[in-house]
């Protein structure tokens, strides 16, 4: 029963996410942030992302449900979600985007220390 609590905690923040604008769903190719509406695709670099909020989910009893889920906002206004697991399954390609945002001072948490 807790997997399917920490699930719906992942669940719920997504919805409340999207009801507050986070519409795009993003994932990263070729280290670059890219939406993934096949439409129009529309792909970012750390320079042009900002991570507005974060959320870990740690799955108690089994490894594979942490869970890092990113609130990331673009230069030109696109606001959306990324998700990466975070430990032995994390996506490298995730974890690596998100560090050059980091690393460019672009993480608005730092300034609410």
């Amino acid at each position: 029963m807790q997997d399917k609590e920490e699930m719906t905690s992942l669940t719920a923040v997504e919805k409340h996410l999207k009801d507050q604008g986070y519409s795009a769903d993003f994932m990263v190719q070729q280290g670059r942030l890219a939406t993934m509406d096949t439409l129009e695709q529309r792909t970012y670099s750390p320079e042009d992302t900002t991570i507005v909020d974060f959320f870990r989910f740690e799955g108690e009893s089994n490894p594979d449900d942490m869970a890092i889920l990113y609130a990331l906002e673009t230069t030109d206004g696109a606001k959306g979600t990324i998700a990466s697991a975070y430990g032995t399954y994390a996506n490298q390609d995730v974890d690596e985007f998100i560090l050059q945002v980091e690393s460019l001072g672009k993480n608005l948490m730092k300034g609410k220390k």
